[in-house]
């Protein structure tokens, strides 16, 4: 198998059509009031992050509309709830501050990219405002926002994401009891492990 290695290499592929002069000026330095609006009604954020040495990773944040706070136009706020302290995100960040983010609104076939560099911060006044029935964030992902644009919607118009009747029933997937069990060769039934899970979710949600 031979691999593109080279930009000129990749643009003889990418030759037709060019970049519009549109898909280039789109790119903002700022957050403009369209982006404070997509980023107030979104529940849902991806965050791309990476080491030193390139180790990537992706990770979801979700929570109500309006999670991650605008706290100027150029500074987004993202609380980080409890999770399973792997800390994959927050440790790159201190490596390597530069962060891709993707922001979503079901239903929405557009997405809102911002990139930019993170800080983690456990500023009392910060953590206090992004509180959830008086459950404080452990931490706040700030990023200083270098480009932001919207993102055109073929993607999800091609993987029909957004649409129900493209989805698989649920009940014919495994559980993520089942899939644990499989992978860590579990002594416990996928049952007993669901039902561990369903109440770790119901005790740290926030």
């Amino acid at each position: 198998m031979e691999f593109v290695t080279t930009r000129e290499e990749l643009r003889t592929i990418y030759k037709t059509p060019r970049p519009t002069d549109g898909s280039i000026r789109k790119e903002l330095t700022a957050l403009d009031g369209h982006c404070r609006s997509f980023i107030g009604k979104s529940p849902f954020v991806l965050i791309g992050s990476s080491d030193r040495e390139g180790n990537a990773d992706v990770t979801p944040k979700g929570d109500k509309p309006g999670f991650a706070a605008i706290l100027d136009d150029r500074t987004i706020a993202i609380p980080d709830r409890p999770g399973n302290n792997r800390l994959d995100t927050l440790e790159n960040i201190l490596r390597n501050p530069s962060v891709g983010l993707l922001f979503l609104i079901p239903g929405m076939n557009e997405t809102l990219r911002v990139n930019g560099d993170a800080r983690i911060t456990v500023d009392a006044t910060l953590r206090e405002r992004l509180a959830v029935d008086g459950k404080e964030p452990q931490s706040v992902i700030v990023v200083a926002v270098k480009a932001a644009y919207m993102h055109c919607a073929k993607a999800f118009m091609r993987s029909d994401l957004w649409k129900p009747d493209t989805w698989y029933d649920r009940a014919t997937l495994p559980t993520l009891g089942q899939i644990l069990r499989d992978q860590l060769a579990l002594a416990d039934s996928a049952e007993a492990t669901d039902r561990w899970l369903d109440g770790e979710y119901k005790q740290t949600m926030w």
